[in-house]
């Protein structure tokens, strides 16, 4: 099978599994540049590339770009050149209506340029019970265009929990421990249980999982708006959705007493600056990396990895 067939198949399953991914198709380029217009990959939300649209210095540019457009939901023309950049008051890169200029000096003397389409799912929520709370969820969650539902065949299941961005459990006692539990393992950025203070706390407690995981399930679950209907319970725990999904805070009087927060997950990785040829590059697992030196430093290329591996003081100074 041909590259573009098994890259649109894999960008299907991505979509049914309400994976976020960023599709990035090369629209032009000059030689030397080993890209050819209309080359396409996707880049994962942990910085995994499949596919091509250039060599390892193109990719490690492609990388940290698509990561932030991921995190920003917006598209971008990423122009790649060997030549200068221009720079904002703050010296990073100016973007200007929708096209970035970057200097990569790993390039052979080619450009590219290459547009970067973020496709983010629709938010998954899964509500696990079937009380006046969870139907009130499920009530209000398309008016904010998210995918509000309960666990097809009402359980919490691997599969079902692939892309869900929420799980609340608000099934006031049924089957709370073992939905809970899944959801943690399972690794979804937001799950709230509604019950009283105590009581949540006592379920948390229970909970077979290391402190820190305990630690991360939101109970009660929602924001304090001093809700009392099961309509306004929904309505602040969708708000404390929201800020997870988006990456953003509650109010610091959010709450009138102390209840578990974890902050929320950030949507793409760190950026870091490669010490031998200055080229911004994403802190991912998939970026060459090295502890030389007693500290861990990114490259955009086993080429410079290997310069500094031969010399770490060199570079010590680097930032």
């Amino acid at each position: 099978m041909s590259p573009a067939p098994v890259l649109d198949a894999r960008i299907a399953e991505l979509t049914a599994r309400h994976l976020p991914f960023v599709r990035a198709t090369v629209v032009r380029a000059r030689r030397p540049a080993s890209a050819r217009p209309g080359d396409t990959a996707v880049v994962l939300e942990d910085g995994r590339i499949e596919g091509f649209v250039g060599g390892v210095c193109a990719e490690a540019t492609v990388r940290a770009q698509a990561l932030r457009t991921l995190a920003s939901g917006e598209a971008l023309l990423l122009r790649i050149s060997p030549e200068a950049e221009e720079k904002d008051a703050s010296g990073e890169p100016e973007a200007e209506d929708g096209a970035l200029n970057l200097r990569n000096p790993c390039l052979s003397g080619g450009e590219l340029e290459i547009f970067l389409e973020p496709r983010r799912p629709v938010p998954r929520v899964l509500v696990l019970g079937d009380t006046p709370i969870a139907r009130a969820l499920t009530g209000l969650g398309p008016a904010l265009g998210y995918e509000v539902a309960g666990p097809p065949g009402g359980g919490l299941t691997e599969e079902s929990l692939t892309g869900a961005r929420a799980v609340v459990v608000a099934s006031h006692g049924r089957g709370e421990e073992a939905a809970l539990t899944a959801a943690v393992r399972a690794g979804v950025p937001y799950v709230g249980l509604v019950a009283s203070p105590g009581r949540g706390a006592a379920v948390v407690g229970a909970l077979d999982l290391t402190p820190e995981q305990r630690d991360g399930i939101r109970t009660p679950a929602g924001l304090w708006i001093g809700a009392r209907t099961p309509g306004e319970i929904a309505l602040s725990i969708l708000a404390e959705v929201v800020a997870s999904v988006r990456g953003g805070s509650e109010p610091v009087d959010a709450a009138p007493e102390p209840v578990t927060r974890a902050a929320p997950a950030a949507p793409a990785g760190p950026a870091a600056l490669d010490p031998v040829c200055g080229m911004t590059v994403a802190a991912v697992a998939d970026t060459p990396h090295s502890d030389a030196g007693g500290e861990r430093r990114w490259f955009c290329c086993e080429g410079c990895r290997t310069a500094f591996e031969a010399d770490p003081g060199r570079y010590a100074e680097a930032r």
